[in-house]
């Protein structure tokens, strides 16, 4: 059986070399097929079954089959695998350029003259040879062609069709006794283009031409009957069938049926797939709308429509909305909220005060006590152990209260904490400086070291003098009002970082701004009925852009005491306007703003009304009229202190007698 199978071996090879012989003249440069770009690669069975004469009419077949191919790095590569129980490669796609050097490597293979190992050669094929290392190139079609005399000794079917699956087209050749079904499972559809079992000469004659053919170039797909439903994509000597996105072909590889990806889930819609021939789209369910990525989808949010009418909040649902009241309120009905007040409706546990907000709650003590620890319950206090009380000298306690003294000589100033030498040292003062473009930047700093140096000279404090700052030009500006800063220090690091603000010069919005706000109680003035001086202070270094007339007059009548002080293109007219009477004690103005210190040392805001401007008037402390005062001042504290003492003696009897009563 062996011998026959050699025989039909070296029949096979014999009669291709036959039909190549006749079929063409030699091949010389003017014959070669032009078949476009190929890596082909021969898969020879060297087997032991294959006898040496018989090899060597397949490496002669092999040979004549070159010889007629247009052989190139840029033409047709060639590569050389021979297997039995192991595969060797003779030479790569990549290893020689030309036909000579070919030939010359085919003559010197030595068979490898062992079993029949095809799937493992196959394999090797795929891995090993039509790879970009071994000279396969991209886009330039695989060509395998197997030449096997038996059955193979392994599986083949699996590899096959995963070589098929990376593009490579497989011609398989059988000789003699060779498996058809083996053949079959190894080769290209279709079968009758791609599986050969060479018999008789006819079928050799039908293989060498067939195959010559297909790589020269025919386009099957134009030049046969391919019946492909959709689409005849070809290769070299071969075509197959493909179908239109959405299609899968049939088992006859040639016609297409459509696929139904929402049935088969082949789609990335997250709520409703609908399906069309072939494709689909997406939809969302009702109370949700379609995303801009046609595949997801999002809730309605019936808030953002803006006619909800929720008092507070809208918290959107499916298909619709409800209103929600922020914490410390409670829905009246479905849109409206009520703040909730425990403290009236009784749901409090303080035993004197009640702090309601928004249904929450804090209890305090009335003035005189302390809350506990607790935070319900309050205990009786010393005030003036356990509270900023403000004294400047000397705070003494009363129940429920207290009250300031002075030192020996001193006064308690009106606003009952502070002392001093006379009522008038306290004042509020609000300074309007001129930051239009005409002072400059340099100019005005020293503008704002005027403003420092007039604040060195006041008892800056919270109970003594408060000092709010204001710039104006073609607008007006709070810089800080008068309850901002307590003390000289932290208004003078204040006025050195204001901004300098350019334009124009709006001298009787600046005064009206001082009347309606800056000497408002909201910005730290103090009550009208305290009789705290109020005055102000206007800084200009040119003419108004507005008229000043009403609102000068106004601030003067409102009891405001205004000082006017100009500098270079000042109007004096407007100033003397600003200024109250006496002129010669409120205005003031000089050429250069490298004087302006001088004015600062002369101006005194912050004293008695006897020591202000022009001649001081001193009084001799040993005159008659001033001993008279300083006794009239000691009786009156005299008579408040011997009250008090008054009250406490009673206050003590009562608690004596309660003791004594108990016993």
């Amino acid at each position: 059986m062996m011998r026959m199978k050699m025989s039909a071996l070296c029949g096979f090879v014999l009669t291709t070399l036959l039909v190549l012989a006749s079929a063409r003249p030699k091949a010389g440069p003017e014959q070669k097929c032009k078949s476009g770009p190929v890596d082909l690669v021969f898969l020879i069975d060297s087997s032991r079954s294959v006898r040496p004469h018989e090899f060597e009419t397949m490496r002669k077949f092999m040979i004549d089959i070159l010889s007629t191919l247009d052989i190139g790095l840029n033409a047709t590569r060639v590569g050389v695998v021979q297997y039995s129980s192991q595969v060797r490669s003779e030479f790569s796609l990549k290893t020689h350029p030309g036909l000579d050097a070919m030939v010359k490597g085919i003559n010197e293979i030595i068979p490898l003259a062992q079993g029949t190992m095809t799937g493992l050669a196959i394999k090797y094929v795929m891995n090993s040879a039509f790879i970009d290392e071994e000279g396969d190139r991209p886009k330039v079609p695989n060509v395998a062609v197997i030449v096997t005399d038996g059955r193979p000794q392994d599986r083949v079917a699996e590899v096959a069709a995963e070589a098929r699956g990376k593009g490579i087209e497989i011609y398989a050749v059988g000789v003699a006794r060779a498996d058809m079904a083996s053949l079959r499972a190894m080769a290209s559809p279709p079968f009758e283009d791609h599986v050969f079992l060479v018999e008789s000469f006819d079928l050799i004659h039908q293989f060498g031409l067939q195959f010559q053919d297909k790589l020269c170039g025919v386009d099957l797909c134009l030049e046969s009957e391919h019946s492909c439903e959709h689409i005849c994509e070809s290769s070299p000597g071969s075509f197959h069938c493909l179908c239109l996105p959405g299609y899968t072909l049939r088992e006859d590889g040639k016609t297409c049926a459509a696929i139904d990806l929402c049935a088969e889930e082949r789609h990335d819609c997250e709520q409703i797939c609908v399906t069309s021939p072939g494709s689909f789209t997406c939809d969302c369910n009702k109370g949700f709308k379609l995303d801009e990525d046609k595949k997801s989808c999002t809730m309605i949010d019936y808030c953002s429509f803006g006619n909800h009418s929720c008092d507070h909040e809208c918290e959107g649902v499916l298909n619709g909305y409800f209103c929600r009241c922020h914490q410390g309120y409670r829905l009246l009905d479905a849109k409206r909220c009520e703040a909730i007040d425990l403290c009236a409706e009784g749901k409090d546990d303080c035993e004197q005060i009640c702090v309601s907000a928004r249904g929450v709650f804090t209890c305090d003590c009335n003035e005189g006590f302390k809350l506990n620890e607790d935070r319900k319950t309050c205990t009786n206090m010393d005030l003036c152990s356990s509270v900023q009380h403000g004294c400047e000298h000397q705070c003494v306690s009363t129940p429920g209260s207290f009250y300031c003294v002075c030192p020996e000589g001193q006064l308690l100033q009106e606003d009952g904490r502070s002392c001093g030498s006379c009522k008038s040292a306290n004042i509020d003062l609000v300074l309007l400086i001129d930051g239009s473009k005409s002072v400059r930047p340099q100019n005005f700093e020293l503008v704002k070291k005027f403003v420092n140096q007039v604040v060195d000279s006041l008892d800056v404090s919270a109970q003594g003098t408060r000092v709010g700052l204001v710039q104006y030009s073609s607008r007006v500006r709070t810089e800080f009002p008068l309850n901002r800063h307590h003390t000289a220090d932290e208004i003078k690091a204040a006025v050195m970082k204001v901004d300098y603000m350019e334009k124009g010069t709006m001298t009787g919005l600046a005064l009206k701004h001082m009347l309606e706000t800056s000497f408002s109680e909201a910005e730290g003035a103090r009550p009208a009925d305290r009789n705290i001086p109020r005055v102000g202070l206007v800084f200009t270094d040119g003419r108004s852009q507005d008229d000043i007339t009403e609102f000068a007059k106004k601030a003067k009548e409102a009891g405001i005491t205004m000082y006017a002080v100009g500098v270079g293109k000042a109007v004096e007219d407007e100033l003397r306007e600003i200024a109250s009477e006496p002129l010669e004690k409120h205005f003031y103005y000089t050429t250069d703003f490298s004087a302006i210190s001088t004015i600062a040392e002369n101006l005194k805001l912050n004293v008695c009304p006897a020591e202000s401007q022009g001649k001081i008037e001193v009084k001799d402390p040993c005159a008659c009229e001033s001993l008279v005062e300083f006794q009239q001042a000691t009786m009156s504290s005299l008579e408040q202190l011997t009250s008090k003492l008054s009250a406490m003696t009673a206050r003590l009897e009562q608690l004596e007698n309660q003791l004594l009563s108990r016993k």
